[in-house]
């Protein structure tokens, strides 16, 4: 909590470490109003100045103080909630994607990676995975309002008539040729790597493929003629490296690095900001295994 500042007025409490009287101390921001329902629920509390906090006397103290910070914060939530929602009314969200709620907004769209990093920079969005969407509560509008030129872009944008459409375009393209090879290329769970520079086994390393487990230095030296289009920056001195996709449970043992990984590195240690979306990963994976078994 915040520090506050006492009024002039104001009793003092009696300072020092030695103080045996039983009690706890509060503090927050200080606001006329805010001081005035404090000292009506806690009319014995007094302020200190070397503490720079009121003091409220008595052994369930600081449960009681607990209940009415609770209080405050239920009040300011609907308040912000109430604020929202005459936002909306006034300048709403016209979208196939977004339903209004009882308590906010319910945002059901297509899956796309964008769509997912924008909800989850809104404040207090949540996602259901039994209704498969998300929760926005009135609250957080204006936040959502300013993401969602990008949300329902990306949504329409993987709309499966519109993926079909893109993918028909494509076919027998140069493009669609090279998104073929170097899907066939992921398929088959290889990774060039200096041979001066080799990866822990069994343990979990962020690539140019994310973050991956590597289980065997096959010793087979790389064609780089064959393998350019796919790895920039190949080296006829690599040796092919076996992966596989890691499973939670190392990703939640794995420490991250504190310093990003060196200009050019084929391998390095995962970050927070790579282990995060990599956990969460993890945990649909283990979701989907759970609900297709019987």
């Amino acid at each position: 909590m915040i520090d506050t500042k006492a009024p002039a007025d104001e009793d003092k409490a009696p300072s020092g470490e030695d103080d045996p009287k039983p009690g706890a101390d509060v503090s927050f921001p200080y606001d006329r109003m805010t001081v005035e329902q404090f000292r009506r629920r806690f009319p014995r509390a007094r302020w200190s100045d070397d503490r720079k906090a009121w003091f409220v006397p008595g052994r369930t103290a600081s449960r009681r103080i607990g209940r009415w910070l609770a209080e405050l914060e239920a009040e300011a939530d609907a308040h912000a909630d109430a604020k929202g929602r005459d936002a909306f009314a006034f300048d709403p969200i016209d979208s196939p994607y977004l339903e209004l709620g009882k308590a906010g907004f319910r945002i059901r769209t297509p899956y796309s990676k964008t769509v997912v990093d924008e909800l989850r920079e809104v404040p207090f969005s949540q996602w259901d995975g039994d209704l498969r969407l998300w929760h926005v509560p009135f609250r957080s509008y204006e936040d959502l309002r300013r993401r969602w030129a990008d949300i329902e872009k990306a949504a329409r944008r993987n709309e499966p008539e519109e993926r079909r459409r893109r993918a028909e375009e494509r076919k027998g393209s140069e493009q669609d040729m090279r998104s073929r090879l170097r899907s066939a290329e992921r398929k088959r769970r290889r990774y060039p790597l200096p041979a001066d520079d080799l990866p822990p086994i069994g343990r979990p390393v962020s690539t140019a493929y994310g973050i991956v487990v590597f289980t065997d230095i096959t010793g087979e030296l790389v064609d780089p003629h064959l393998v350019e289009d796919f790895y920039p920056g190949v080296d006829k001195d690599d040796l092919w490296g076996c992966w596989r996709v890691p499973v939670l449970e190392e990703l939640v043992r794995t420490w991250p690095a504190k310093t990003p990984p060196p200009q050019g590195a084929r391998w390095w240690l995962p970050t927070i900001e790579e282990l995060r979306p990599a956990r969460r990963a993890a945990r649909s994976r283990d979701a989907r295994k759970r609900a297709k078994t019987p």
